[in-house]
């Protein structure tokens, strides 16, 4: 680590223990309380060390070109198609994310909305704000009973789907990959199985590319009648264009969206979607984490992240890097290399340090696809001669010395 204090920019209103972990570490932090566009980052990234966001902001190619000093990003979320990963890790950039912090406050989220659907508490509510007393069951239901149909099942898919069937509702799931089924939950071996058994369906898948568009038409059509969606995932994996001739035909009795293609940036901007104004239809601004202690187990658990990587070269839990850590030697410096997963490197890292009587007192190699990552720890006896050598090598992506 050098002698200047690392500067950090955190955007989009990060829980202030963030920025509390990274001053007591001893960084330069900036906070900003909304998203920032692509023109914006590029004149205010050319000295960063660190970036935190959310997921209005987006990390481009041309906001990594302007960033030369950035060695990390941070993404206080679950997703990362906010960030160019190919780009970022083409230039040695490390991406954290924080993958279970907030699972049970959007598993609380859609328990309460299938709540409120199937009892329909938000026309009922309406109305008594209108001064009209609708006291009836029309419409009304317990969830008991009901069938609980989850897209997705991973680790806010699996919570769910325990909580659902202690609610005593059956559980249908469908993933594209083999998942161990929970309690009685039973797996489907096609989505269209899924939506055809279900009274409710709820999305939670990721935003890989393939999801765009998942659920359109031919899978609203093949829902039951009367049945209920959530989509509490990714904004651009739905045609809600389909959704609202669904809804507004009388096939879909209800709908719970929090998440949406596009996205106002800061709060009190005007949003807007077809599906504004449909009855029994839940519209949330993209709050499923957005509970007091899951932003601050986010901002404890990423910010953590990056202390650690810029003091001790740590990457547990990367996005795209091997997660390594490695107990530094007293009395070593520690060099951290990003490299091409290539054949030899490690005997052409090790015979520059050899060539310059370096003494390798502690080594650790970890390799991710395209990229490897090692730590070594020195004796302070190397030069800057040496360090160029390395950074010269056409196998390193990018070298730090942490003193």
């Amino acid at each position: 680590m050098t002698d200047t204090a690392p500067r950090v920019l955190l955007l989009e209103q990060i829980h202030p223990e963030a920025e509390a972990i990274l001053r007591s570490a001893g960084f330069d932090v900036e906070s900003i309380g909304r998203a920032l566009d692509e023109d914006e980052l590029v004149s205010r990234v050319g000295d960063i060390s660190l970036i935190g966001l959310r997921s209005k902001t987006h990390i481009t190619q041309r906001v990594l070109d302007a960033a030369p000093h950035l060695v990390g990003i941070g993404a206080f979320c679950i997703g990362t198609n906010q960030i160019d990963l190919d780009a970022a890790s083409e230039r040695g950039i490390t991406v954290f994310n924080a993958p279970f912090s907030n699972t049970r406050s959007v598993v609380e989220l859609a328990i309460a909305e299938i709540i409120s659907m199937t009892r329909r508490l938000t026309e009922k509510n309406a109305l008594m704000h209108d001064g009209v007393w609708d006291k009836s069951a029309d419409g009304a239901h317990e969830v008991r009973g009901r069938t609980l149909g989850i897209i997705g099942y991973g680790n806010i898919g699996t919570q769910l789907s325990v909580l659902g069937e202690n609610l005593g509702m059956k559980v249908l799931y469908y993933d594209t990959a083999d998942k161990l089924a929970l309690g009685n939950a039973r797996g489907c071996g096609s989505m269209k199985e899924l939506l055809t058994a279900s009274d409710i369906v709820t999305l939670h898948v990721d935003g890989r590319a393939s999801n765009d568009l998942l659920f359109g038409e031919a899978q609203f059509a093949a829902m039951r009648q009367g049945s209920l969606f959530l989509n509490l995932s990714r904004g651009f994996v739905v045609d809600y264009a389909a959704l609202r001739a669904h809804i507004e035909s009388g096939h879909i009795a209800g709908a719970a969206v929090d998440v949406f293609p596009v996205e106002p940036k800061g709060r009190g901007d005007e949003f807007v979607s077809e599906l504004r104004g449909l009855p029994n239809v839940i519209l949330t601004p993209h709050i499923g984490g957005s509970t007091e202690e899951a932003q601050e187990d986010i901002g404890r658990f990423v910010a953590g992240k990056f202390r650690d990587f810029v003091l001790d070269g740590a990457t547990a839990m990367s996005v795209n890097l091997p997660g390594l850590a490695l107990p530094q030697v007293p009395g070593t410096s520690r060099l951290v290399i990003i490299h091409h997963n290539v054949p030899g490197v490690m005997a052409t890292i090790n015979g520059v340090l050899a060539e310059h009587k370096v003494n390798v007192e502690a080594q650790l190699l970890g390799t991710r696809g395209a990229l490897g990552y090692v730590l070594t720890d020195v004796s302070a006896a190397y030069t800057d001669e040496m360090l160029d050598e390395l950074r010269a090598l056409p196998e390193t992506v990018r070298l730090r010395v942490l003193r």
